[in-house]
């Protein structure tokens, strides 16, 4: 994917966005304030089976589908199965932001793989998300458990 020369930063960031909740909004909209396109790379089914041990709840193509339907998002696609790197150096950003919890890319090892492929974009951990009863997917899960599936 090439740049389009009209736009003067792309930021990109990845995630899994299984339940939406309004920490992946925050996350967005913060991303968004860093230049003028926002793309989102969306985790692939097996990549999230892989890493954190069970499918995601909602398929892959839906929620590519729910996150480009967001105010902040110019545009969703979904990641590589064989390379978590292949996105990023397709789309070339000027900005990447990582989320508060997203522990598969750090920083400083980040930026050095892609400066194996004159990539030098600026990485941005988000940390301030507001607290709110749900901020992750799994938690949301649990408490619908927790309600309706413990009845006696």
């Amino acid at each position: 994917m090439e740049k389009d020369r009209n736009v003067k930063k792309r930021v990109i960031t990845a995630g899994t966005f299984d339940i939406l909740h309004p920490g992946h909004y925050e996350i967005l909209k913060f991303a968004k304030s860093l230049g003028d396109e926002l793309i989102v790379i969306i985790a692939r089914d097996k990549t999230v089976e892989r890493l954190k041990g069970r499918k995601p709840i909602i398929p892959e193509n839906q929620r590519r589908e729910m996150v480009e339907a967001l105010k902040p998002v110019d545009k969703a696609i979904l990641g590589s199965l064989n390379n978590k790197l292949e996105p990023i150096l397709k789309l070339k950003p000027d900005i990447i932001v990582l989320g508060p919890d997203q522990m598969t890319f750090d920083e400083e090892t980040l930026k050095k793989e892609l400066e194996k492929h004159n990539l030098h974009p600026k990485i941005v951990r988000f940390k301030n998300y507001k607290k709110c009863p749900f901020h992750s997917s799994f938690d949301i899960v649990k408490e619908i458990v927790k309600r309706y599936c413990n009845k006696e």
